[in-house]
This record gives structure tokens, sequence and C-alpha cells, in this order.
């Protein structure tokens, strides 16, 4: 154990399953550094934590990568009558010590969360990323984190795990640290797609390449977009073909083109307990039949007619349909946006496979709606 101060860590954002399966989330109350190995850093030692094993990363966009990970993780937290415990990160740590080559976000902290959770784990913790964090060296990392506020009995990571200031840490540092706890550890292999390992670099590649439906047989679920619907220049609704315009998303736009998609209506919209889901036809990119200049994020509802602004709208990328051009007349550009709406719902109908099950029901599109 480090025998220098440690400071006091902020404490991680808990997120769990409600009781009728919605995702929850509350602040943990902040540890107290460990003291000795026998209190492991609860301030009341006779109120000690339930039996957890855990996996530590960033699993961003939650691939099948780290599907298998989970696996394991479920399985030995079983085998030990523990939780299953996933703690991660926000921001990614390279937006503190290399803020220059940070990659662009595939999920959002809450999106990670219920991605997580959705792969059946019983608990996800993301760590608020301090500089606090980054100093800690591996052992200090593993006393203080994974033993002091987690009490970990088991740990399960991929074989590329490193941790630690510079991450100096890796599996071999990590087996010999849960040797000398008695902890039970395990090492899970990478998953290979078509002669390559998947990974969040992979993903991202083909998501800003546009290529969505490749990065959907790498994914647990199909890529998502969240933003808030703000006022546009309506040119769509006088078209025939309104769209929901979206701004402050925080994570990788898919490259510019025309996308079937599927987006998800917040209860809040059809005061309901559940959520909506309508086929989208969604546009990324650049309007240049209007000499416009800015990139815009549209979303067509297939059948949906009500007011979205100030709501926050999810769209669930399915399939890139073309590129962005230039439209020589209306007519031209409305032949093209019914074309496009065809080809989503025959697209949407044929994929309801793709979906993961919901409390969001799909609904269908309007008979006149193309």
């Amino acid at each position: 154990m480090s025998s220098r101060k440690l400071p006091d860590l902020p404490p991680p954002l808990t997120y769990t399953r409600g009781p009728q399966g919605n995702l929850t989330s509350a602040q943990a109350t902040s540890p107290q550094p460990p003291t000795s190995a026998s209190a492991e850093g609860f301030a009341d030692a006779t109120q000690q934590p339930p039996l957890q094993v855990v996996t530590v990363g960033n699993f961003d966009g939650v691939h099948v990568g780290h599907a298998a990970i989970l696996t394991e993780l479920r399985r030995m937290a079983a085998e030990l009558s523990a939780e299953s415990v996933v703690l991660t990160f926000d921001p990614h740590p390279a937006t503190l010590v290399r803020p220059d080559k940070a990659p662009t976000p595939l999920s959002t902290a809450s999106r990670r969360a219920e991605l997580l959770l959705n792969q059946g784990v019983d608990r996800v913790l993301v760590q608020p990323m301090v500089p606090a964090v980054v100093r800690l060296t591996a052992r200090e990392f593993f006393d203080q984190v994974l033993c002091g506020q987690l009490a970990a009995t088991g740990l399960v990571e991929g074989v590329d795990f490193h941790f630690g200031r510079g991450r100096e840490g890796n599996v071999s540092t990590l087996a010999a640290f849960c040797g000398e706890r008695g902890l039970r550890f395990a090492v899970v292999e990478p998953v290979q797609h078509r002669g390559s390992t998947v990974s969040s670099s992979r993903v991202r590649e083909m998501i800003a390449a546009g290529e969505v439906s490749a990065a959907a047989s790498l994914l647990t679920e199909p890529y998502r977009v969240t933003g808030q619907v703000v006022a546009g220049a309506r040119r769509g609704r006088t078209l025939g073909f309104p769209t929901a315009n979206l701004r402050e998303i925080a994570t990788l736009l898919p490259a510019a083109g025309v996308y079937a998609a599927v987006a998800s209506l917040p209860s809040s919209v059809n005061n309901s307990h559940a959520s909506l889901r309508y086929p989208a036809a969604v546009h990324v990119g650049v309007n240049v039949s209007f000499d416009e200049t800015a990139l815009t994020v549209e979303a067509h509802l297939i059948g949906f007619d009500g007011d979205l602004y100030g709501h926050t709208l999810h769209v669930d990328f399915l399939q890139r349909l073309r590129d962005t051009h230039r439209f020589d007349s209306r007519e031209a550009l409305v032949s093209q946006l019914e074309a496009d709406v065809q080809q989503t719902i025959d697209f949407v109908s044929g994929s309801a496979h793709l979906l993961p099950p919901s409390s969001a029901s799909l609904t269908p599109p309007h008979p006149h709606a193309s």
C-alpha cells in the first residue's frame, strides 16, 4: 500500500435499473481513504458493502468485445454470490493527459451506463475523471479504488487493460496485486471479427465513414446520437417533410449522408410512461440545395405530427441510404425525399430484430406518410 497521503476522490455516480426497468442514478457517498487492509476504506467497518466482482474500463460504445468481458464478469459474480459492477470514467482519461489526441466519444456517460446495464450487470459506477485520479499510481489505484472504494472480491479485465499513472500497470501487474490480496482475477481474450480485433477505435472509424450498418455488427446496440430539438429554417414542413433539427450533440456524428434510422421520443411528448419510436429518415450534412454552409442533423419522423421543440431526441442509425447532393428543382428534391422515406420504411420494417427489447414501441408509419 502506498505510504503517501492520497487525496479524497470525488464519488462516482451509480446507475442501476429501477423497479420498472428504468435507468436510475444516484451520487454515491464519498468514501473514506483506506487506512488498513481490514477497514478497506469504509468509515464504519461494521457496515461492509456487498461482495462485488468488478471490471474497469472506458467501454465507449459498448461493443461485442466489451460484452465478452461482461459475460465473464457476470459468470464470476454468480459463482461468488456477488454483484457484477462496472467502473467507467467520464470524461475519457485522454482528455486530461493528452487532450489533443482524445477521441470523440461514441456514447455519453448515461448512454454507456444504459448499454452496460442492458448487458445484465448489476451496477455501473461512473467515476469523474479529475487530475487526482490520473495521478494515482497503479498500486494506489488498486489499493484506494478497487480495494478501498469498491472492496472488490474479484476482477475481470481484457488483455489490453492498463491502469495507473502513465498507464504503468497492466494485466500482469493486476494479477500480482490480486494474488497478494487473495482476489479472484480473470483475463478475457479480445473478440475477433473478420480477422481484426473489435475495438472502440475500429467502431469509431466505421461511424466516421458512415458505415453505421457495419458498425452495428460490432456494437451491442445500433449506434445512437442524442440531441435537443431546436427551430430550424422550417423548409421541410413546406416541402411536406417536417424535420426535427438536433443540436448539442456530444458524440461522434456519422459521415454526411441520408440514413434510415429509428427516433425515440421521450415519454413527456405523449404524456405516457413509455416512449415511442418512429422510423426516421435522417440527413447529416450541409444543405447545399439551399446554399447553406453549416452542418446540421435533421430527422424526419415518419408518421409523427407534433411539436418537439426543446425535447431531447434519440436517433438510432441503422443504414446509410445515399450521399448528400444538390437538387436543381423543388420537384427533384421532393421526389428524392419520397424515395428516402420509402426506403427507410422498408429497411426499418425488415430490421426490427436490430432494435433491443425496450419499453418503447415502434410506431408504424402513417399510411400516407410517403
